[in-house]
């Protein structure tokens, strides 16, 4: 990966982050408003580019079991939000005066799964040759960059509220920050074929089908079974501009 690509990647995090202490030192609410919205296009691109990018490239092996592998990365997601609390579907549930165990108990979750999504970003040539993974690994990019974004936010506003410190808020948010590049560096340097880095990719995937569906089935909160038409208006944008930039 270029050196931009790193930034934007730990970039995204400072972004999401800095929002939510900002909005939060001056008291304002009117996030609440935009938040929605912005997790709803994120999770509606980051399905688009997995249904019309990213499967196509791991299911393009007939003889490989890459269902199991993108099942896994569901359950494995299922099992990291048990940790991290929704924080990736940018829920935001404050414990007061909790401790840092709590604190960790969050990064533990999403730091794992911030790694593992950065592994084929390092990794992506390896699968589909160096012109197709250029694409692909660009959407792959800017769906975890959308991703990132009201992910932060959320952990930003979820420590704050739960009355963590700004210097210690901070240190979560960088430490977050390098993972999904960490993950990207150890994806270029670690020696693995393209089954195995096809096989990580499909771990992703699943993960992104877990995270983009509830974003999405969530919708409103005040509605059951239901979705307003601003709401569905965003998710439908992110798929097309998803269907657009991979075409």
């Amino acid at each position: 990966m270029a050196i931009w690509q790193y930034f934007l990647l730990a970039f995204s995090v400072v972004l999401g982050g800095g929002l939510a202490l900002f909005y939060t030192r001056r008291g304002a609410r009117d996030w609440e408003n935009y938040l929605p919205y912005l997790l709803s296009f994120s999770g509606a691109y980051l399905l688009g580019i997995a249904a019309m990018e990213l499967m196509p490239t791991v299911f393009n092996d007939p003889h490989s079991h890459t269902g199991v592998w993108v099942l896994g990365g569901f359950m494995v997601q299922l099992l990291l939000e048990s940790l991290s609390q929704g924080v990736e579907h940018g829920h935001v549930h404050a414990h007061r005066h909790a401790g840092r165990g709590y604190a960790f108990t969050i990064l533990l979750g999403l730091g794992v799964h911030a790694l593992l999504e950065g592994l084929p970003l390092g990794a992506v040539t390896d699968v589909v040759g160096h012109a197709h993974a250029h694409t692909d690994g660009n959407h792959l990019l800017w769906g975890i960059v959308l991703h990132k974004i009201p992910a932060a936010f959320a952990l930003a506003l979820l420590l704050r509220s739960s009355d963590f410190s700004g210097a210690f808020i901070w240190a979560c948010l960088l430490f977050f920050a390098i993972l999904s590049p960490l993950g990207s560096v150890i994806g270029e340097l670690v020696s693995i074929d393209a089954e195995w880095t096809r096989r990580t990719l499909a771990l992703v995937v699943g993960g992104f089908l877990h995270i983009s569906t509830t974003i999405i089935f969530e919708a409103d909160a005040g509605r059951h079974h239901g979705i307003s038409p601003i709401k569905f208006g965003v998710v439908l944008a992110g798929i097309l501009i998803a269907y657009f930039t991979a075409h």
